[in-house]
C-alpha cells in the first residue's frame, strides 16, 4: 500500500509539473504579437523568446538527467520547480526588453530539470504492466496545458496583457512544491556515488548553441559555418563519451539498443516537424487574418485539446499493442495535417484549418504516448533518468529546430525588421514554406518509427554497468 500511495502522489505531482512548462510554451506563442508590439521587436528577435526556452532547456536535459541519477531525482525536481516558478515571476515584472531572453533561458532551464526528473521518476515507482497508463495520465496533463495555452493565454493577453501569462505559472509551482515537501517521501539516485563528465557536458551544451546561431545567421556564409562547428563539437561529445567510464550520455543506449536509438530519433523528427504549427499559425491568425489572441488562441486550442483527449487512450493502448505500430499511425496522421496546412492562403475556410489541425492532436497523441513507452521500457532502472531525459532532450531539440526553421525562413522572407501589413506576403509565403518543410519531416520520420522492429519480442537492452 506504502507503494502504491507513493506512485498516486508521484502521478499527481508530475501531472501539475507537467502541465506547467507545455502551458507556458503555447501561452507564450500566442503573446508574441503582443509582446513584439510592446518593444518593437523585429521577426528574427521576436522568435528567440520562444527558442531561448527551447535551447535552454535542450542544453540542460541529459546533464541534469545524469546529475538526477547520482544525487537523487526527486531533489532535482524541487531545483527545476523553484527556478521555473521563480523565472515565471521575474517575466511578469519585466519591463526592459534586454532582460526577457535571459529569463526565457532560465525559465528553459528549470522546465528540463522538471521534465528530465517526472517521466524518471514514475518510471521508476510504476509496475511495468501500468507504464504506459501513467504515462498516458502524464502525457495528456502535458497536452492540457498545451490545449489551454492558447485559449487561456489568448484571453489573459486580451483581458489582462502578456505578463499575466507567467504569473498563472507562480501560485501552480508554489502548490506542487509544498505538495512535494509534504507527502513525497523517499528519493531515487540508482547511480549515486558515479561520477559526472562534466567536459562532455560542456562539449554537448557548445554544440546545441553553435547549430541554433547558425540558423538565425542563415542563410548567410557565417550561419553555414557556425552549423558545421556545432556539428564537429558534436562529434567530439560523442568521442568524449565513448570513452569515459560514467558518461553523460552512454552511448550504448544507442549502439546497442535499437528500440531506444530509433525510438529518440522519431521523436526527434515528430518534434522538429510539429512544434512550430502554433508559432506560425498564431501570426498568420492575427497578422494575415485580424483575429484577436483570444479568436486565435480558441481556433488553436483543436490541436492540443484532441491531444489531451487521445494521450491517455493511446498510452493504454500501447500496453496492449506493439507501440511502435501505434505511434506509426500517429506520425502518419500528422503528415496528413500538415500537408493541408502548406496550402493555406488568406481566405482558408475556418472548417480546413479546425480539420488540419484535429489531424495533427489525434496523430500526435497517438505518437507520443507510445514512443514514450517503448523508450522507458527498453533500459534498465538504472538508466531511467538518462533516457527520460535523452527522450526530453529529443523533444527539446525537435522544437528548437522547428523553430530554427522558422527563424531562417523569418529572416529570408522578411528580414530583421518588425511584421507589419507591408510584409504580410513575405509572412505567407514563409508560412506556406514551413508546413511544407514539416510534411517531409513528417512522413521521413515514419520509416525509424517502422524500423525499430516489435520491441515485445527482443530482449530489454542494456546501458553500461559501472
Amino acid at each position: 500500500m506504502e507503494d502504491r500511495s507513493v506512485g498516486r502522489i508521484a502521478l499527481f505531482i508530475a501531472v501539475l509539473a507537467g502541465f506547467l512548462a507545455p502551458f507556458d510554451i503555447s501561452a507564450v506563442n500566442i503573446a508574441l504579437p503582443s509582446i513584439g508590439a510592446e518593444f518593437s521587436m523585429d521577426a528574427v528577435t521576436l522568435s528567440w523568446v520562444s527558442t531561448a526556452y527551447l535551447l535552454s532547456a535542450a542544453l540542460f536535459l541529459v546533464p541534469f538527467g545524469r546529475i538526477a541519477d547520482i544525487i537523487g531525482r526527486k531533489r532535482v525536481f524541487v531545483l527545476g520547480l523553484s527556478l521555473f516558478s521563480a523565472a515565471s515571476f521575474a517575466m511578469a515584472l519585466t519591463i526592459v526588453p534586454a532582460t526577457i531572453i535571459p529569463l526565457r533561458v532560465v525559465q528553459g532551464m528549470g522546465g528540463a530539470l522538471i521534465y528530465g526528473t517526472a517521466v524518471a521518476i514514475l518510471t521508476a515507482v510504476t509496475p511495468p504492466a501500468d507504464r504506459g497508463k501513467a504515462l498516458g495520465i502524464y502525457t495528456t496533463a502535458v497536452y492540457l496545458g498545451l490545449s489551454t495555452g492558447p485559449f487561456l493565454g489568448g484571453f489573459l493577453t486580451v483581458a489582462f496583457g502578456w505578463r499575466s501569462i507567467f504569473l498563472v505559472n507562480v501560485p501552480l509551482g508554489i502548490f506542487a512544491l509544498a505538495l512535494i515537501r509534504l507527502r513525497l517521501r523517499g528519493e531515487w539516485a540508482d547511480a549515486r556515488g558515479e561520477s559526472f563528465d562534466g567536459r562532455g557536458a560542456v562539449l554537448y551544451g557548445l554544440s546545441l548553441v553553435a547549430v541554433m546561431l547558425g540558423f538565425t545567421w542563415l542563410p548567410a556564409l557565417p550561419g553555414v559555418a557556425m552549423i558545421l562547428l556545432g556539428a564537429l563539437l558534436l562529434g567530439g561529445f560523442v568521442f568524449q563519451e565513448r570513452r569515459v567510464r560514467h558518461p553523460v550520455l552512454d552511448t550504448v543506449l544507442f549502439t546497442g539498443n535499437r528500440v531506444f536509438a530509433l525510438s529518440n530519433l522519431a521523436a526527434l523528427i515528430n518534434y522538429a516537424a510539429t512544434f512550430a504549427v502554433t508559432f506560425f499559425l498564431s501570426f498568420y491568425l492575427q497578422s494575415i487574418r485580424g483575429y484577436d489572441p483570444a479568436m486565435a488562441g480558441l481556433i488553436l486550442v483543436t490541436q492540443p485539446i484532441l491531444q489531451a483527449i487521445f494521450s491517455s487512450p493511446a498510452g493504454r493502448l500501447s500496453d496492449r499493442v506493439e507501440p511502435g505500430m501505434v505511434a506509426s499511425a500517429g506520425m502518419g496522421l500528422c503528415a496528413i495535417g500538415l500537408l493541408l496546412l502548406a496550402f493555406i492562403h488568406e481566405y482558408t475556410p475556418l472548417p480546413y484549418l479546425l480539420l488540419a489541425l484535429a489531424l495533427l492532436g489525434i496523430g500526435f497523441a497517438l505518437f507520443s504516448s507510445p514512443n514514450t513507452n517503448a523508450v522507458m521500457s527498453s533500459v534498465e532502472r538504472r538508466c531511467y533518468g538518462v533516457a527520460s531525459g535523452t527522450l526530453g532532450t529529443m523533444r527539446y531539440i525537435g522544437q528548437m529546430l522547428s523553430m530554427g526553421i522558422a527563424m531562417t525562413l523569418f529572416s529570408v522572407y522578411i528580414g530583421q525588421v518588425e511584421i507589419g501589413p507591408g510584409n504580410y506576403p513575405g509572412l505567407l509565403t514563409a508560412i506556406q514554406t514551413g508546413f511544407l518543410i514539416m510534411t517531409v519531416l513528417c512522413v521521413i520520420g515514419i520509416f525509424p518509427s517502422l524500423a525499430r522492429g516489435k520491441m515485445r519480442e527482443g530482449e530489454k537492452g542494456t546501458c553500461r554497468v559501472s
